[in-house]
């Protein structure tokens, strides 16, 4: 293939991105300097041994140690645990600088095509928040989105199902519609988080 069409095709399965943006992307690259274009593959490279994930909450860090800044933080409140689809979604939400409990990366929501939980860390969360001693409330803060509504009504079933003498006296709550139907986390401003996590039920 030729490697301009290539590197297209690989732009195109980035998320949200069609053939015009990636074509974009690619012009672009070849517009700038061999040194711009060597940063780029530097990188990409350095993804691969520096970033990792951490066994807590399930997000990508770069830190030298193996859990997270978050995680490995004192001072969060760990009676809170804040259950969201992806890593930005829990980036959008320390932005606001309202919430200060901890976080679990489902790894996406449930795909009502299918109505699957393939590669959702479901199991790993039940785990987590039955081990967790002192927890009190779990916030399920997904995309206010059909997906986002379905996975949290799955997943409240599935605590449900398991709460009892393991889970005595857990709140689970979703955030307020601060967030506009249909709307992504990722790009709400802070005010609009602050407002659905004050408002959360």
């Amino acid at each position: 293939m030729d490697p301009i069409e290539r590197l297209a095709a690989i732009f195109e399965k980035f998320p949200g991105i069609g053939p015009r943006q990636a074509g974009r992307f690619v012009q672009f690259l070849l517009r700038n300097s061999s040194a711009h274009r060597r940063e780029l593959v530097d990188a990409i490279q350095s993804l691969g041994g520096a970033v990792h994930q951490c066994p807590e909450c399930m997000r990508f860090h770069a830190s030298k140690q193996r859990t997270c800044s978050i995680c490995s933080n004192p001072e969060r409140d760990t009676s809170r645990l804040a259950v969201v689809a992806s890593d930005a979604d829990l980036a959008a939400l320390e932005r606001s600088g309202t919430y200060r409990g901890t976080y679990f990366v489902l790894g996406g929501t449930i795909s009502l095509a299918s109505d699957k939980t393939t590669g959702l860390r479901m199991e790993q969360l039940l785990s987590l928040i039955t081990a967790r001693p002192g927890l009190a409330e779990v916030i399920l803060a997904f995309p206010a989105n059909p997906e986002g509504d379905a996975t949290a009504v799955r997943l409240r079933e599935e605590i449900a199902a398991r709460q009892g003498r393991a889970l005595p006296q857990l709140k689970i709550s979703t955030l307020g519609r601060g967030l506009s139907t249909g709307s992504e986390l990722e790009y709400a401003d802070p005010e609009t988080i602050q407002s659905a996590l004050e408002n959360r039920k």
